[in-house]
């Protein structure tokens, strides 16, 4: 990769739209955290927690992922969590973010839902008044568990219904599809949220499917595997319908082997709407630039890619109109310099 289009990737405008800000919890910050909580670790150190981190499939990750969050037990700490997050996030030249927050959790852990969510809105607030970066919280049902715990976590949520835009469905994929929350998705839609799924990462393309249909999302999350589809690859495409891509997090997890095999770019040339995120960066090798750099220096992308994507991320987003616009301008400004 050339220097300029290097320096493109890094500067430009963006928004991220998929992040789970547990998996933004770098390993230093769970050995701080646990020792002010006085939370034992099943690790000895930083290194041996990071050395855990060779995953063989989603669930390999999940667990991991879950032991990290036992450190998160007031609202500071989810503050302190996600204002590193946002640090990093406004290093890398994102403009807005969406946030997945997985409040079942903590919940399960005895922790209030108010704790969780008034320690992560904090901190965005706070970074939208510093840094000018906008940010909204997407509530996540854990798909492991099931719909009744999903209700539960729903009427848990209601009276923090101002500091989150949409729900949407995460955790292990297989064996557990998007109509299993069919009515619990319907009366999300009922009072006004946005809606969003995970859908074919590990799960088959019929996940997407069936995301769009019966759960009635405006985005997918992940959704690398439509391309086995040719009538579903077709209907996204048609329907503008956006993808949250996440590439590193795709290697980490085997959905591919190496970055080369990456299908980004067949994605785009698909017609699809692609963005590019970092699902949980703490675990899978990088922040939003990390993983833009690594795919432009493995595929044949180039400025009009970066281009393309940068526009994608904020027309993909729950943003009003006007806010949508004002950073696409930007991102035109930018790519017209």
């Amino acid at each position: 990769m050339d220097a300029a289009l290097r320096d493109t990737l890094l500067q430009m405008p963006k928004a991220e739209l998929h992040m789970h800000i547990e998996g933004s919890l770098e390993p230093e910050l769970i050995f701080a955290l646990a020792e002010r909580n006085k939370v034992k670790l099943e690790y000895a150190s930083v290194e041996e927690l990071r050395t855990a981190y060779a995953f063989k499939d989603l669930q390999s990750f999940l667990d991991i992922y879950y032991a990290g969050a036992s450190v998160l037990l007031t609202e500071q700490d989810f503050y302190d969590m996600t204002r590193a997050y946002l640090q990093r996030a406004h290093a890398d030249n994102v403009r807005h973010t969406e946030l997945f927050f997985d409040p079942q959790t903590h919940t399960e852990r005895g922790v209030a839902f108010g704790t969780v969510v008034n320690g992560i809105d904090r901190a965005l607030q706070d970074a939208r008044k510093e840094w000018g970066l906008s940010g909204a919280l997407i509530m996540c049902f854990l798909r492991h568990l099931s719909e009744e715990e999903a209700f539960a976590t729903l009427e848990q949520a209601l009276p923090y219904r101002d500091k989150f835009v949409g729900v949407g469905l995460d955790s292990s994929e297989r064996g557990h599809p998007p109509e299993k929350f069919a009515r619990v998705f319907a009366r999300c839609k009922e009072l006004g949220l946005r809606l969003v799924a995970h859908a074919g990462e590990e799960g088959p393309p019929d996940y997407i499917r069936t995301a769009l249909d019966l759960l009635k999302v405006e985005r997918i999350d992940h959704g690398v595997r439509c391309l086995e589809d040719a009538e579903l690859t077709a209907r996204l495409a048609r329907d503008r319908v956006p993808l949250t891509v996440c590439p590193l997090s795709n290697i980490k997890l085997r959905v591919f082997d190496k970055v080369a095999d990456h299908n980004l770019l067949k994605l785009l040339d698909a017609g699809l709407v692609v963005t590019v995120n970092s699902d949980d960066p703490a675990y899978f090798g990088g922040y939003v630039n990390d993983n833009f750099l690594q795919m432009f220096e493995a595929l044949p992308l180039g400025r009009e890619h970066a281009y393309q994507m940068a526009r994608n991320s904020f027309s993909a987003s729950f943003l009003d109109a006007a806010e949508k616009q004002k950073y696409l301008d930007e991102v035109d400004a930018f790519f017209g310099q």
